[in-house]
Protein backbone atom coordinates (compact mmCIF):
# COMPACT_ATOMS: atom_id res chain seq x y z
CA UNK A 1 0.00 0.00 0.00
CA UNK A 2 0.97 3.29 -0.65
CA UNK A 3 1.78 5.74 1.95
CA UNK A 4 -0.83 8.21 1.31
CA UNK A 5 -3.01 5.30 1.52
CA UNK A 6 -1.56 4.52 5.20
CA UNK A 7 -1.35 7.82 6.39
CA UNK A 8 -4.94 8.50 5.03
CA UNK A 9 -6.22 5.08 7.29
CA UNK A 10 -3.96 5.63 10.62
CA UNK A 11 -5.62 9.47 10.40
CA UNK A 12 -8.99 8.07 9.97
CA UNK A 13 -8.86 5.73 12.67
CA UNK A 14 -7.96 8.41 14.83
CA UNK A 15 -10.27 10.60 14.05
CA UNK A 16 -13.18 8.22 13.84
CA UNK A 17 -12.27 6.42 17.30
CA UNK A 18 -12.43 3.03 14.35
CA UNK A 19 -10.74 -0.22 16.90
CA UNK A 20 -12.23 -2.55 14.29
CA UNK A 21 -10.42 -5.03 11.93
CA UNK A 22 -9.14 -3.02 8.60
CA UNK A 23 -9.60 -5.03 5.73
CA UNK A 24 -6.67 -4.38 3.48
CA UNK A 25 -7.46 -2.92 0.31
CA UNK A 26 -6.55 -5.03 -2.50
CA UNK A 27 -8.45 -7.11 -4.51
CA UNK A 28 -7.61 -10.04 -2.42
CA UNK A 29 -8.32 -8.76 0.92
CA UNK A 30 -11.81 -7.13 -0.08
CA UNK A 31 -12.53 -10.66 -1.68
CA UNK A 32 -11.57 -12.58 1.31
CA UNK A 33 -13.45 -10.48 3.64
CA UNK A 34 -16.48 -9.89 1.57
CA UNK A 35 -19.84 -12.24 2.16
CA UNK A 36 -20.51 -14.74 -0.06
CA UNK A 37 -23.41 -13.03 -1.99
CA UNK A 38 -21.54 -9.76 -2.46
CA UNK A 39 -18.03 -11.90 -3.26
CA UNK A 40 -19.52 -12.96 -7.06
CA UNK A 41 -20.52 -9.90 -7.21
CA UNK A 42 -17.54 -8.12 -6.70
CA UNK A 43 -15.45 -10.11 -8.82
CA UNK A 44 -18.16 -10.19 -11.64
CA UNK A 45 -17.48 -6.31 -11.64
CA UNK A 46 -13.67 -6.69 -11.52
CA UNK A 47 -14.25 -8.51 -14.88
CA UNK A 48 -15.60 -6.09 -16.76
CA UNK A 49 -13.85 -3.30 -15.78
CA UNK A 50 -12.51 -1.89 -19.01
CA UNK A 51 -11.41 1.60 -17.71
CA UNK A 52 -8.13 1.82 -15.20
CA UNK A 53 -9.71 5.12 -14.22
CA UNK A 54 -12.46 3.48 -12.29
CA UNK A 55 -10.06 0.82 -10.52
CA UNK A 56 -9.54 3.03 -7.39
CA UNK A 57 -13.66 4.02 -7.28
CA UNK A 58 -14.09 -0.02 -7.78
CA UNK A 59 -11.73 -0.44 -4.59
CA UNK A 60 -12.98 2.50 -2.08
CA UNK A 61 -16.43 0.87 -2.81
CA UNK A 62 -15.72 -2.69 -2.27
CA UNK A 63 -13.15 -1.93 0.37
CA UNK A 64 -15.99 -0.13 2.52
CA UNK A 65 -18.27 -3.42 1.83
CA UNK A 66 -16.01 -5.57 3.00
CA UNK A 67 -15.45 -3.58 6.25
CA UNK A 68 -19.06 -3.50 6.47
CA UNK A 69 -19.45 -7.23 6.16
CA UNK A 70 -16.58 -8.39 8.09
CA UNK A 71 -18.05 -6.10 11.41
CA UNK A 72 -19.72 -8.55 14.10
CA UNK A 73 -22.58 -6.08 15.14
CA UNK A 74 -24.62 -3.38 13.82
CA UNK A 75 -22.81 -0.64 15.81
CA UNK A 76 -19.45 -1.94 14.72
CA UNK A 77 -20.57 -1.87 10.87
CA UNK A 78 -21.96 1.75 11.38
CA UNK A 79 -18.17 2.84 12.33
CA UNK A 80 -16.86 0.63 9.60
CA UNK A 81 -18.62 2.63 7.32
CA UNK A 82 -17.83 6.23 8.65
CA UNK A 83 -14.11 5.16 9.13
CA UNK A 84 -13.94 3.75 5.38
CA UNK A 85 -15.98 7.20 4.18
CA UNK A 86 -12.90 9.10 6.04
CA UNK A 87 -9.98 7.02 5.40
CA UNK A 88 -11.25 7.32 1.47
CA UNK A 89 -12.16 10.79 1.18
CA UNK A 90 -8.36 11.51 3.16
CA UNK A 91 -6.99 9.68 0.41
CA UNK A 92 -8.42 11.19 -2.62
CA UNK A 93 -7.06 14.53 -1.05
CA UNK A 94 -3.80 13.15 -0.45
CA UNK A 95 -3.74 11.90 -4.45
CA UNK A 96 -5.91 14.70 -5.67
CA UNK A 97 -8.61 13.17 -6.54
CA UNK A 98 -12.10 14.36 -5.81
CA UNK A 99 -12.52 15.43 -2.17
CA UNK A 100 -14.99 15.85 0.89
CA UNK A 101 -14.57 18.99 2.24
CA UNK A 102 -13.23 19.49 5.69
CA UNK A 103 -16.86 20.15 6.71
CA UNK A 104 -17.91 17.09 5.13
CA UNK A 105 -15.57 14.59 6.66
CA UNK A 106 -16.10 16.26 10.06
CA UNK A 107 -20.08 15.67 9.44
CA UNK A 108 -19.45 11.96 8.95
CA UNK A 109 -17.29 11.67 12.53
CA UNK A 110 -19.87 13.10 14.41
CA UNK A 111 -22.74 11.89 12.51
CA UNK A 112 -24.19 14.86 11.56
CA UNK A 113 -24.80 16.67 8.17
CA UNK A 114 -22.72 18.91 6.15
CA UNK A 115 -23.97 22.58 5.99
Amino acid sequence: MTAEWQNAVAEAQEATDFKGDVVQRTVEGIGTALRLDHRAAFYTELGSLSDSGRFEAFLNHWWTQALADSAPDKGTREQAIDFADVAVSLYARAIGGPTSTQAEIDAIITGAEAS
